[in-house]
């Protein structure tokens, strides 16, 4: 009964934000415009993007928290700029909202593939991670459920949150053990609340970041994270193709705030 409610919870508290965000779309939808880096340095205002979840951006009692919301804060505060972040669990709408001008930079880790580079112009690395299967531990008589490595996922139907870079590495999955992988894809939920469904046994396999999905085993004591669905992967911000003096900006401030003792606390705080 907990688990279902934190997962109702935390997906009302997403249901809320889009609600109130339609709401104010349906007043009067704002025009957007592209902008590099001389054109919010004009405006004051850096406009971001990044997804609701324990390591990235959430509310934590009276304040809000997350290892990408406060190094953007202190990026924006660095560059006289007052911050805007958005929430957005969507991956394609963190990507279009970007392409139009709607947000200035996509401030949640990305992986950086051949194909997201496409579409993205990626901050130097922030993180290494990799996408893991997130499965119940071994029961008694239901061993038969337990995935101990990727040959044996054929036949097997894998959650992934709609427009996951992990989709990608599953497609490649299904030709490299050459056999069948059902995905569903949830557009509703994050991954913390696909962590959550499994953990009920409302479904028995979910694909998530393993930050993510680290972050919040001690909520789940009966989940299994240890078989890897990817290699490990380089994590980054992303800006659109129209922003490279931003880009330079941002890697310039990041080359020298990661050597700080501030970011060495930030890193510790969320990443032990």
């Amino acid at each position: 009964m907990k688990r279902n409610q934190i997962l109702y919870l935390a997906g009302g508290l997403i249901i809320l934000v889009a609600i109130l965000r339609l709401c104010s779309h349906h007043e009067e939808e704002p025009k957007f415009t592209p902008r590099d880096y001389p054109e919010i340095i004009e405006s004051g205002i850096l406009r971001a993007v990044t997804e609701y979840n324990t390591i990235s951006y959430h509310v934590d009692k009276d304040s809000l928290s997350g290892f990408d919301y406060e190094l953007l804060n202190a990026f924006a505060q660095a560059k006289n700029l007052k911050l805007e972040v958005t929430p957005e669990m969507s991956f394609e709408e963190r990507l279009k909202g970007l392409n139009k001008g709607k947000y200035d930079l996509i401030a949640t880790e990305t992986t950086v593939t051949t194909r997201s580079k496409d579409s993205l112009l990626f901050s130097h690395t922030l993180l290494l991670s990799k996408q893991v299967l997130v499965q119940r531990k071994p029961e008694e008589g239901k061993d038969s459920l337990y995935i101990h490595n990727q040959l044996e996922l054929g036949h097997k139907t894998l959650h992934v949150v709609k427009g996951s870079p992990a989709l990608l590495r599953l497609h490649n999955l299904i030709s490299e053990i050459a056999d069948t992988i059902y995905i569903q894809e949830i557009e509703q939920y994050g991954p913390e609340q696909l962590m959550a469904m499994v953990s009920g046994g409302d479904i028995d396999y979910a694909v998530c970041d393993e930050n993510i999905a680290k972050a919040n085993m001690h909520l789940y004591p009966n989940l299994d994270i240890d078989t890897d669905i990817s290699f490990t992967q380089f994590y980054a911000w992303g800006v659109a193709k129209h922003s490279p003096i931003l880009l330079d900006s941002l890697n310039q401030w990041l080359d020298e705030y990661m050597k700080s003792e501030d970011y060495q606390k930030l890193y510790k705080k969320y990443f032990h």
